[in-house]
Parts: C-alpha cells; sequence; structure tokens
C-alpha cells in the first residue's frame, strides 16, 4: 500500500504542536510535505470543511488487535502488549506482530519483559528489539522481585528503551476488584487499599533513577502516586506516567450496579482521586492517555462482578473522552494531540503523531463536535465491553489516511 498522488488537505484547522493553523497539509510519498502552505498542481484536494486534521492517533498499550475499532477511533498504531497467548517473550512472536496489522494499521509490539511474564527469568530483549519490539512491558502484573527489576530497567538503559511497567503492589492487591473505602465496603467486593499504587510507583521510580533508566508507568490512578511522578520529574527522573479515560472519568461510583463493564485494572478510585487524575493531566504530569483496548467478550463478562475478568473495549471512545478534557477547559487542543499521539509516538522511537514535514503521513479529520451516543450493541470492536455504554460525546473521526492512503471508516 503506498500513496500514488499528492494530497492536500484544505479548508481544515491543522493541529501541530505549537498550536492550531490554517492553510493546507499536503502529502507525498506516504510523508508530510508541508505544514500550513498551499495546494499545488498535480494535488488530489481534500476539502476539510472547517474540521480540524490531525495525527493519526498512537495507542499505547493495547491488548489486541482489533483493527476496525481502531480505524474508527482515528488510531493508526498502536502498541501491543506482550499479554498474548502466548506471550510476546520471544523473537519470533515479536516479528510476527510486528507485521501483523500492514499495510493499513502498524502494530508496535512490547517485548516481555520476563519468560511467560512471570516475574522471574528475563526475556531475550535485545534480540526482541532486533525483531521489532518498540519497548519492553511487564504486562498486566507488576515484577515483584526487586532485583529482578533492577537488572532489567539495567538492561534496558544499556539498550536504550522504555519499560513500560503496571504498578500494582500485587501482594496487597491480591485478588481484589475493587479499591478499599465505602462503595467496595457497601457492595462487599474484595478491595485493596489505593496505597498499592502508590508502592509499586516509588519501587519502580527509585530503581529507575538508580540506573537511569527510562520507565513508564502505564496508568497512574491515585493521588499520592501522582505525587511521586511529580517528585520525581522535578529531580530529572526520566519517567512518563500514562492513565486511560475510565479513570478521568469515572470513579468507584459506577460500581453502584455491579457492572463488570467497569471491572477494570487497576480498579475504579475514589471520586478524589479521579479529580487528582484530572489536574495531572491539566498540568502535564500525565504524559500519555491511551485506550487500554481489551475487548472482553460475554464468557468474561456475564459473570458475577467478582469473577469477571477485567478490561475495557476503548479504542472507539479515546478520542471523544479526551476531547471532554478540552471542553472543560482542563487542556488546550494541541494537548491533547500530544497526550494520545505525539507523545506515545516519541516512546515508542516512531516518526509519528504530528503534523510535521517529514513525518509520517498519518492523518485524521476530526469533528470535534459531531455527537453521537456510544452504544456497546453497535461497536466494531470484537466486543463492546465499554464502561462510557450509553454515553452521550461529542467528536468522531470523519476521515483517515495511513502513510498518505485513504482507509475506508
Amino acid at each position: 500500500m503506498k500513496q500514488q498522488t499528492p494530497i492536500a488537505i484544505t479548508g481544515g484547522r491543522l493541529v501541530t504542536p505549537e498550536g492550531i493553523v490554517e492553510g493546507a497539509l499536503r502529502l507525498e510519498d506516504g510523508r508530510i510535505a508541508s505544514v500550513g502552505g498551499e495546494a499545488k498542481d498535480g494535488d488530489d484536494v481534500v476539502d476539510a470543511a472547517g474540521q480540524l486534521v490531525t495525527p493519526g492517533l498512537v495507542d499505547l498499550g493495547v491488548f489486541a488487535i482489533d483493527k476496525p475499532a481502531f480505524h474508527f477511533g482515528g488510531i493508526t498504531r498502536a502498541a501491543l502488549m506482550p499479554d498474548q497467548s502466548p506471550p510476546l517473550d520471544f523473537p519470533s512472536r515479536v516479528r510476527f506482530a510486528a507485521q501483523s496489522g500492514k499495510p493499513d494499521f502498524w502494530v508496535h509490539p512490547l517485548a516481555g519483559a520476563t519468560v511467560g511474564l512471570e516475574g522471574a527469568q528475563l526475556a531475550e530483549i535485545a534480540m526482541m528489539r532486533d525483531a521489532g519490539a518498540r519497548a519492553i512491558a511487564t504486562g498486566r502484573s507488576w515484577i515483584a522481585d526487586s532485583g529482578v527489576m533492577l537488572r532489567l530497567l539495567q538492561y534496558a538503559a544499556m539498550l536504550d528503551m522504555v519499560v513500560v511497567t503496571h504498578c500494582e503492589d500485587s501482594a496487597l492487591a491480591g485478588k481484589a476488584v475493587a479499591t478499599s473505602g465505602e462503595i467496595a465496603t457497601r457492595l462487599g467486593l474484595p478491595s485493596a487499599p489505593a496505597v498499592a499504587e502508590e508502592l509499586a510507583v516509588a519501587r519502580d521510580i527509585a530503581l529507575a533513577e538508580l540506573v537511569g533508566a527510562r520507565l513508564h508507568l502505564r496508568q497512574v490512578t491515585t493521588a499520592s502516586a501522582l505525587e511521586l511522578v511529580r517528585a520525581a520529574k522535578a529531580r530529572g527522573v526520566a519517567v512518563t506516567a500514562g492513565v486511560t479515560p475510565a479513570h478521568f472519568m469515572l470513579s468507584d461510583l459506577a460500581l453502584a450496579e455491579f457492572r463488570t463493564f467497569a471491572r477494570l485494572s487497576p480498579p475504579l478510585r475514589s471520586e478524589e482521586d479521579r479529580q487528582a487524575v484530572i489536574a495531572a493531566v491539566g498540568d502535564g504530569t500525565i504524559d500519555v492517555i491511551a485506550s487500554g483496548h481489551d475487548p472482553r467478550g460475554p464468557e468474561d463478562k456475564r459473570l458475577p462482578f467478582v469473577d469477571a475478568a477485567p478490561g475495557m473495549a476503548g479504542a472507539e471512545t479515546l478520542l471523544a473522552m479526551v476531547l471532554t478534557l478540552v471542553r472543560d477547559g482542563v487542556i488546550g487542543m494541541e494537548r491533547a494531540f500530544d497526550l494520545v499521539a505525539r507523545n506515545p509516538a516519541t516512546l515508542l522511537g516512531v516518526e509519528a503523531g504530528l503534523l510535521a514535514e517529514g513525518a509520517e503521513a498519518d492523518i485524521a479529520l476530526v469533528d470535534p463536535e459531531r455527537p453521537w451516543v456510544v452504544d456497546s450493541r453497535k461497536m466494531a470492536a470484537q466486543a463492546g465491553n465499554t464502561p462510557f455504554d450509553g454515553q452521550p460525546s461529542q467528536g468522531r473521526v470523519t476521515a483517515l489516511w495511513k502513510g498518505g492512503v485513504a482507509i475506508p471508516l
């Protein structure tokens, strides 16, 4: 799949890292040829009709490749978590995953940090890097052995690769399905204190700081853990933090009717923590917002809350939920696309995620005001397990290009 004709997208508002600019966006040979200029003779002209012209989204940390859902949400690249069957802990599996979405979607596999994701023996990370892995990930679980984590971070620093970690002390979290507090007590749900996240974040930051490794905390969802991230950044530690929309849109009040679509990992937090996440997005403590896309069918979700599998189908709702932060004045439009495109692309080391000359021509047209209602029955994902089911939303992708080639929506 290769772009055949130069394209000029005109009449739109170009969302660049410096702000929104006017003019044409030209795409040529699969790359961005110019930003804010004019169309040239021979260009295939596309009228954006006042819509936003944005980079395609880069989703950092998905659990399944679900192209129809990703395309619906304007996602052109995704970093695939190693929690597959079998896990991505071997070079040939990484190489296969890296080819699995092409040509109209690019998958960036994350190498499993340990053999079988069991947290004991380091996997062949350098070989997986050569096979196409863009970062290293601990998977759905935290590496409890500090010695193993130290060796992992030392190895990653030597290879100049980011370590993506799940921050939840497993000894404290156990089989909890909720955060300790009034809601968990009222519902009689097994719960764990929010400090389980703080302890994991503190340990991982301390080790990363010790060896000078790059660390990405995939989901930071509590006020205390966010304070640790702020302090580490102030000291110059190479740490970044992410979150999914569920943790700034919902609190543990969403568990009130035992709705298993709200069974997530980490679990939904208190309203105080939710507000802390919003503040952290606004002040730059959080660097990435990802979908956490994890489609789960009825066999996993139509169960008692305690027995249901955690996870949500998030690809289709990612952009709409992030745009709520723009409408609420928490962030500007350019910052929104830094969170969902530019920053994750930077962490993965790919030339995408922003409107800049020479970058990959992964482009979306977005109508930020277009209304729609999230309906789990009509989602393009393999399963519609979204905690936002029935929620009125605004913001839809109306056109999408991958490497300068239009993708049917």
